[in-house]
Parts: C-alpha cells; structure tokens; sequence
C-alpha cells in the first residue's frame, strides 16, 4: 500500500525530491512554484491554495503529513537585522498547526522551520541547523551547508533542481527555502523506524 503524503507549503518539493512509492499531493501558494512544483513531480497532485486552511480541511485524509509553514518572523537572520526591518508578530500558524496534528492527527507528521530567535514556545527537535516537531524521533544528520551564501549555480547544485528555464521568480530566495532533498528522505525513513530494536547508532536506510 502506498502512503497517502501531504506536503504543505510546498515549495519546488526540496523534501519530496528522494521520496518513492509515494502518492503526494502538494499544496504551494504561489502560482509560478506551484507550476515548477508540477514540472519536476508530474504524478503528484498539487492544489495551488492556503495551505494552513487545507490542512485544516483534509489532514484526515493522509498517513503522513510534512509542512514547512513561512519561517520569515521567526528568523533569527531577520531579527538580527531588526534595525532594517520593522517589528512584526511571529505568525502563530505554525504552533497551531503543531497544536492540530498533536491533537488530532492518528499519523506521522513533521513540520519543520528555521530555529527561531525566541525561545520555542513547544521545544522542537533540531536537525541539521533547522527546528522540526514531530511525533516520531528523528534522528541525527549532518548537513554540511544550506547555502545561504552560496550562488545560484552552487545552490542549485546543492539542491539538485535546475531552473535555468524558468522565469519570474526570485531563484535564489526559491531555492535557499528548498529543504535539501537528503534531509527530506532522512526524516521520512526516520518515521518509519521502531526505535526499540535499534541495536547500534548507524540505521539502514529502509523506506517501504
């Protein structure tokens, strides 16, 4: 049986691009990614639309159930440069989509975003320099760089996405809020593991 995935806030899929025997539908926003989204996933389902109302909606309806909710006023990169940017209230959707799936949801879920510069209201797991709450454990992987400083050509090697024919966008904030593909597979064989008999610190990669 194939897992029935939600991935919200979706992005170019930077999570989904390692995932297989996977039925995923995604929802973006953004027309113009949600179009790119399509090109590189065309079997998956993708919904351009609010993705915190949909999940609200639908997050019955899945097996698994990732989001990345938008990290901007939880940054500690933009709060650092509060003398350029005006104060601004954290947006609350991310903990109450935490609140939702603890709550309600009856399978695995991840919602990830950057680690913030409060204190986190819910203590997260952090891997690979990003927050992530989960109802599984995740365990630990290095990630060499996220490529904040990288160039275009650098970060889309980093992130394996080309979108040398794509235009309209801004392809650098595109693919710096790509969630390496690596840590997206990582996460989701994570879900998958029974911690009880893991017998050493180096797990096989064992998805389906």
């Amino acid at each position: 049986m194939r897992l029935r995935v939600l991935n919200l806030y979706a992005g170019i899929g930077g999570n989904r691009k390692l995932w297989e025997n996977v039925d995923v539908t995604a929802v973006e926003i953004n027309p113009n990614i949600a179009k790119i989204y399509q090109d590189f996933f065309p079997k998956d389902k993708v919904i351009v639309g609010d993705a915190h109302q949909y999940l609200l909606d639908h997050f019955q309806e899945y097996d698994f159930i990732w989001s990345s909710p938008p990290c901007q006023s939880h940054s500690r990169i933009r709060k650092a440069n509060e003398y350029q940017n005006k104060p601004i209230y954290p947006d609350m959707k991310l903990y109450e989509e935490i609140l939702l799936l603890q709550g309600y949801f009856k399978g695995k879920y991840v919602i990830e975003n950057v680690r913030s510069w409060y204190y986190p209201l819910i203590p997260p797991q952090e891997i690979a320099l990003h927050y992530f709450w989960s109802n599984f454990v995740i365990l630990p992987l290095k990630i060499n760089s996220r490529g904040h400083l990288e160039t275009i050509d650098n970060l889309q090697a980093i992130k394996g996405f080309n979108l040398d024919n794509y235009i309209g966008i801004d392809k650098n904030k595109t693919l710096r809020n790509c969630v390496e593909p690596k840590t997206g597979l990582h996460i989701l064989n994570c879900s998958f593991i029974d911690l009880k008999n893991i017998k050493t610190n180096k797990v096989q990669e064992r998805l389906f």
